[in-house]
């Protein structure tokens, strides 16, 4: 049974572990004493019978400086009892008032050794002397006081923060040879040893102020380390740069996990280093964690868009795969935000059409759509009038149609001479143009004439200014046979010949594609 409940004892406690930390403690014991006299020596009798002997005791033990050496007084009341030579009783009440230091060097979680040594002083009174007693060994003092020496050992099993059981056992030395009421110290030839008595106690011991200390100085007292499961002996339980008292008390983080919100981000380098929040695994909001943001995308945990591209930076990452520390992904000049958000193009396409211009381009500079490859439905390309020198948003450029007729306005002629001014130079760069533009066509250049003069010398004098106009195109490199000259004369007026102004209108010449 009584293994039983030691075994109880230990095996229920083990969370009540430090039994050397704590403000004051209060004991009460009883004891069972056996006396260590003379007649319990030399002069014991035969089949002597026992007699018990208790003795109750109170003491209160405060620490001595450091957790493993405490300090102890206490005081008692009992009867030290026995037989004598003649098997009859005997006693004395005692009242030891003792000085003790408790040395327990062990940390120990579920029981605590100890021993003890200590001095003081003993009230004696011989209640029952015993029978027979020469004159000789007649006690000095049947009452009186006497120095003692208490030694011994225990240990302590803890019930609780507050309670623990105590069992101890000890010898007690005194300097007095009249407790048992018979004294031989002068008597030669006799064992002239002072009396004393062996003890063995159980007690309860309250405990105040338990696990108070704060050892390793991280804000925490002991009690409640060993309460949370960290190290009492180690400011910083989960090692991640924080003391255990700064993660309970200001941050309320977990003191056992390095990384509290799960981010990859050791909790004393968001605080000391990075700033960001210790209890959110995305500070900034932006769909990617701290930790991801500062060691593999290198962006910024307290900026949700990091290269302000009006996009954050996990929908870069993760939706979009574009670039979260470049702004412009695809280098076309246009914010990737813009691009998804306000005209719908590809950030990761310079040129979304596929026409040759890019984006940034078609919506700055040419005002062309980025998405429509011939913004014009021109059949022409962007890409192509634009460096072709024709308009993208005029239809009308991207082609020229066969067999109708420009006339080249400006060019004009004196009556009866094919000379080109400077100014009909200037107006014909429109049809080089045209020309250069469009590589593959072929043209006919005709020569029309008002009705002043003959028919025949009309004709002659259109086909020269026709030839003039070949000439002047042949002369800016455009190829022979590109062109073809023709004059008609006065056959195809554009107007009645009936005033100077329509016969002037009539001296003209004309820009036709034929091929």
């Amino acid at each position: 049974m009584r293994l039983f409940l030691l075994g109880f004892l230990l095996s229920t406690n083990a969370s009540f572990a430090q039994f050397n930390d704590y403000t004051v403690k209060l004991g009460l014991q009883g004891n069972g004493l056996l006396s260590d006299t003379e007649f319990d020596k030399e002069l014991k009798p035969t089949n002597a019978e026992f007699k018990f002997s208790g003795l109750g005791r109170v003491f209160l033990r405060f620490e001595f400086f450091t957790e493993v050496l405490e300090a102890e007084v206490g005081g008692g009341f009992g009867r030290l009892a026995g037989v004598d030579t003649d098997n009859e009783n005997w006693w004395t009440y005692i009242i030891p008032l003792d000085f003790r230091f408790i040395l327990s060097p062990f940390e120990m979680d579920v029981w605590n050794p100890y021993v003890y040594g200590g001095a003081g002083g003993m009230h004696f009174n011989n209640d029952k002397m015993p029978s027979n007693v020469p004159l000789q060994n007649l006690p000095d003092k049947e009452k009186g006081w006497t120095a003692i020496f208490p030694v011994g050992g225990g240990f302590e099993i803890g019930l609780s923060d507050a309670i623990i059981i105590d069992v101890s056992g000890g010898y007690t030395f005194t300097l007095s040879d009249d407790l048992n009421g018979y004294n031989n110290k002068d008597v030669p030839e006799t064992d002239q040893a002072y009396d004393g008595y062996f003890s063995i106690g159980l007690g309860l011991t309250f405990v105040s102020g338990y696990g108070g200390s704060d050892n390793d100085k991280d804000g925490l007292i002991k009690r409640v380390e060993l309460e949370i499961g960290t190290n009492p002996d180690n400011p910083d339980t989960d090692g991640d740069g924080l003391q255990d008292g700064e993660e309970v008390n200001n941050y309320k983080t977990d003191p056992l996990n390095p990384d509290s919100d799960a981010d990859q981000l050791k909790d004393g380098e968001k605080v000391n280093k990075y700033k960001t929040d210790l209890l959110k695994a995305d500070t900034d909001n932006d769909e990617l964690k701290d930790g991801e943001e500062l060691t593999k995308f290198r962006t910024d945990p307290l900026d949700a868009d990091t290269d302000d591209d009006t996009l954050d930076d996990g929908k870069e990452v993760n939706m979009y795969k574009t670039d979260p520390l470049k702004a412009d992904t695809d280098d076309d000049t246009l914010l990737d935000g813009d691009e998804i958000n306000t005209y719908g193009t590809d950030p990761l396409n310079a040129d979304t059409d596929s026409e040759g211009l890019r984006d940034g381009e078609e919506i700055n500079k040419f005002r062309t759509d980025p998405l429509n490859p011939d913004t014009d439905g021109g059949t022409v390309d962007d890409f192509t009038e634009v460096n072709r020198g024709t308009d993208p948003l005029d239809p009308e450029d991207d082609v020229v149609k066969m067999d109708v007729p420009i006339v080249l306005e400006g060019i004009t002629f004196e009556t009866g001479k094919s000379d080109i001014t400077p100014e009909s130079a200037f107006i014909l760069q429109g049809a080089l143009k045209t020309l250069t533009t469009y590589k593959d066509i072929i043209v006919e250049i005709s020569g029309h004439t008002d009705d002043v003069g003959s028919s025949s010398s009309n004709q002659s004098l259109s086909q020269k200014r026709a030839d003039s106009v070949r000439f002047w195109l042949i002369s800016q490199g455009v190829e022979p046979d590109r062109i073809i000259a023709k004059g008609y004369g006065e056959e195809y007026p554009r107007v009645p010949n009936n005033s100077p102004d329509n016969k002037r209108m009539n001296r003209r010449i004309e820009f036709k594609r034929i091929r």
